[in-house]
């Protein structure tokens, strides 16, 4: 069981998981659970770690479709610009590897945006702590839990 599972627990919110055999060769883990789970690509979200210009982490959650766009995720927390992180930090303050990062049950609370394409959907898909694993869940509860803030910030 995985922090992330442990939350939505904790928080009693309706959640489905689905998992599937991961393929360690796979280039992108966010496509290769759209494909093996037969999900709607743009329903499958992927959780980044970036570095703002003021030292802040932040986490930018995006369809596994589109890219970030660092420079919407630097505007949308006040700052002027945004790196991804270097995977070390990403997996040290989410306590996740990369792959399997989930935005729920992270080890250190990061701020989170989460692009505004999610409230399209009933359901979302995100990690749920590890490779091969994702979570079903409304996009609100997501929002929720996450204390995410809605922001244009996928880039096609």
């Amino acid at each position: 069981m995985t922090p992330a599972i442990k939350m939505l627990e904790r928080h009693g919110a309706t959640f489905e998981l689905l998992s599937y055999e991961h393929d360690p060769r796979a280039a992108a883990y966010g496509e290769e659970a759209a494909r093996a789970l037969s999900l709607e690509p743009r329903s499958v979200f992927k959780t980044l770690v970036a570095r703002l210009d003021d030292g802040r982490l932040v986490t930018g959650i995006v369809p596994v479709t589109a890219q970030l766009d660092l420079k919407a995720l630097a505007k949308s927390a006040g700052a002027r610009r945004a790196s991804m992180a270097d995977a070390t930090e990403a997996e040290r303050a989410t306590g996740y590897v990369l792959g399997g990062i989930s935005p729920l049950g992270q080890k250190k609370r990061l701020l989170t945006f989460l692009d505004e394409s999610a409230v399209s959907f009933t359901v979302v898909h995100v990690s749920g702590g590890r490779r091969g694993l994702e979570i079903r869940l409304a996009p609100d509860d997501l929002v929720r839990l996450t204390s995410a803030k809605l922001a244009p910030l996928a880039r096609y």
